[in-house]
C-alpha cells in the first residue's frame, strides 16, 4: 500500500465545483483526480471551477497537468477561466513558472478575518424602495419551492397592497 502525505477533496453545487488540495499532491493521487475530473466534464451543468491550492504545501507536474485540463476544457467549452486561490508562495512560483497566469484567474490573497473585507456603504432608502426590496427579496424565496410559496404568499400580499394603498 503507498503512503500518502496529501489529499485532494472537493464539493460540487449546481455545475460548480471546488478541488481542494492538501498537503504533498503527488502522482499517486492522480488517478483518482483524473477520474474525478472526467466526471465533471462530463457534467451538462458544468460552469465554474475553483482549484484551492491554500493548503499545498507541494505539487508535482502530473497534478499541475489535470489541473490544467481544467483550463484547457473551460475555455474550449464554456469560454471561461477556472480560479486558482493559493497563498503559499513557493506554489505561487510553480503557477507562474507553468504559465497558469494565461489560462487561470490566480489569487494570491485570501482573506483571513473581517479585517480583510471592505463593507458594503449604508445606504438609506425610502420606505418605498424598502418595502419593494422585501417584496422582491420574498417573491424570489417564494419561487424556489412550493413550501416557500405558502410562508411567504400572505407577507408579500400584505406588503403589495399596503405600497398599492400608498400610491
Amino acid at each position: 500500500m503507498i503512503m500518502l502525505s496529501g489529499r485532494i477533496l472537493y464539493a460540487a453545487h449546481n455545475g460548480t465545483y471546488v478541488i481542494k488540495f492538501v498537503g504533498d499532491v503527488r502522482v499517486p493521487l492522480c488517478a483518482s483526480l483524473e477520474g474525478f475530473i472526467e466526471r465533471m466534464f462530463g457534467d451538462a451543468e458544468l460552469c465554474a471551477v475553483l482549484i484551492d491550492l491554500t493548503e499545498t504545501i507541494a505539487i508535482d507536474s502530473t497534478a499541475l497537468g489535470l489541473i490544467a485540463k481544467t483550463a484547457v476544457f473551460l475555455r474550449e467549452k464554456r469560454n471561461k477561466k477556472p480560479v486558482i486561490l493559493s497563498t503559499n508562495p513557493d506554489v505561487n512560483r510553480i503557477l507562474s513558472s507553468m504559465g497558469f497566469e494565461r489560462v487561470f484567474i490566480i489569487l494570491e490573497k485570501a482573506p483571513k478575518s473581517a479585517e480583510d473585507f471592505d463593507e458594503l456603504p449604508l445606504t438609506e432608502p425610502s420606505q418605498q424602495e424598502l418595502t419593494r426590496h422585501v417584496i422582491d427579496a420574498h417573491r424570489t424565496l417564494m419561487s424556489l419551492n412550493e413550501k416557500n410559496k405558502a410562508t411567504f404568499r400572505d407577507l408579500v400580499d400584505a406588503l403589495e397592497l399596503e405600497r398599492d394603498c400608498g400610491k
